[in-house]
Order: structure tokens, then C-alpha cells, then sequence
């Protein structure tokens, strides 16, 4: 699945990699129609042990096309600042390449709260409130890890 990444003196460790999945504030997940027309959908997202979870509205394209074919890639950028006068950019990016499913029942709340936490810490109480009575009509799915890659330009 992944391949060989062609730059591979900025090549970070698995741990870099990872720590830059988790304080990215979105990342895009790509998916493959049935067909075979590519989708990448810009997601909110959180990471708990070795899964990226989202939530989705109950039905649209990206359901289909895990429905057809649960083998994402999910990239996200960390920082990054233009370096005009060296004609480049400093960066730091994830690829993670998995499947998706959908989750239910106690792993379901346990991701909507991961995502309540890094996104509206500072409103926790009321943002329970709002799991609790969006919880049914809200779907939630994960992304196993299979494998993750980053790169970084200091």
C-alpha cells in the first residue's frame, strides 16, 4: 500500500509522525469510489491509542465509499512557513494509510468525547450535554492505523 518515500533524508520517526497527527487541527482522508474516483474529505478528527476518529452526518459520499472500500489514507500538516527566498517551504506532514469502520455503543462516546476534548475543552459540560442528545442521529467512525509515515523540512 504505501510506498517508498522518495525524500527520505526528511523522513521523521513514528513518534514525530504521531505527534504531529495529534496536534493537527483537521487532516484530509482520502477514500475511492466504486468507480474508482478518488475523494478526499477534509475532517475534524482525534487520535486515541492506534485510531483516528470522526464523525459524520448520517449517510453522503464518504460513507459510501468506505462502505465500498474501507482502505483510507488520511494526511495531516503540522506547521508550516513559506520560505520565499529558498524557493521551498519549512513543513511537517503525516500519511496514514488504514481501514475505516464504523463504531458503536461505548467506543462511539469514548471518540466524541476525544473529540470534545481537543476541540471545545474549554466548554466541556455543555459540549456532554450536546453528545448526549446528538448521540443517536451523530455517526462515528475510525481509521485503524496500518501504517503512518511523516516528513519534516526544518
Amino acid at each position: 500500500m504505501p510506498h517508498e518515500m522518495r525524500r527520505s533524508d526528511r523522513q521523521i520517526s513514528y513518534e514525530e509522525a504521531i505527534h504531529i497527527l495529534q496536534k493537527a487541527e483537521y487532516g484530509v482522508m482520502s477514500t475511492v469510489s466504486g468507480d474508482r474516483i478518488p475523494y478526499g474529505v477534509p475532517l475534524n478528527f482525534c487520535v486515541i491509542e492506534n485510531h483516528i476518529y470522526f464523525h459524520s452526518a448520517s449517510e453522503g459520499h464518504k460513507i459510501d465509499n468506505i462502505t465500498n472500500n474501507p482502505n483510507v489514507s488520511f494526511c495531516a500538516v503540522g506547521e508550516t512557513c513559506v520560505l520565499p527566498e529558498q524557493f521551498g517551504t519549512k513543513y511537517e506532514s503525516a500519511i496514514v494509510f488504514g481501514t475505516a469502520s464504523e463504531v458503536f455503543e461505548k467506543e462511539k462516546w469514548m471518540a466524541l468525547e476525544g473529540l470534545l476534548s481537543k476541540y471545545s475543552w474549554n466548554h466541556y459540560s455543555e459540549g456532554l450535554k450536546y453528545i448526549q442528545s446528538h448521540f443517536e442521529k451523530t455517526r462515528v467512525f475510525k481509521i485503524s492505523i496500518e501504517t503512518i509515515t511523516g516528513k519534516s523540512r526544518k
